[in-house]
């Protein structure tokens, strides 16, 4: 069973955003799944890999989007973003050091901070974006 499930709620109306969202929600799940199915590490270090790896991804191409259109709260959305990719990045380095394990706790911190970040920050750009004609 998936840890989350795309839905219109999480959408923000603009296609290339929502793709890299709905990616973002498959590596999540698949990392949920991989740990539920008490994969070894090696096959979880690699799903978390990517996940901060396409994290990036994203965040570079949302915040292009914002930047490039003056999007007004574009350096508060830049700093949420940069505080995650820093907290991941931590995460992936514990977990490689064997430090930490996957567990319920990090896969609810991820779930939660995804969607919270979506319905609260995200969807703040929308309206503003839509008025430039981004979709």
């Amino acid at each position: 069973m998936p840890l989350m499930t795309w839905n219109n709620d999480l959408s923000v109306n603009i296609k290339e955003i929502d793709s890299q969202h709905k990616k973002l929600v498959d590596l999540i799940n698949e990392l949920h799944d991989e740990m539920m199915a008490y994969k070894g590490k090696d096959v979880l270090g690699k799903v978390l890999s990517e996940l901060l790896s396409y994290t990036k991804t994203h965040f570079f191409t949302e915040e292009k989007i914002m930047n490039s259109n003056g999007y007004p709260a574009y350096l508060t959305h830049k700093q949420e973003h940069d505080k995650l990719t820093k907290k991941v990045a931590e995460l992936n380095n514990e977990f490689d050091a064997g430090k930490i394990v996957l567990g319920t706790e990090v896969m609810k911190f991820l779930k939660d901070w995804l969607t919270n970040h979506i319905m609260k920050s995200d969807k703040a750009y929308t309206p503003f974006l839509n008025s430039k004609g981004i979709f």
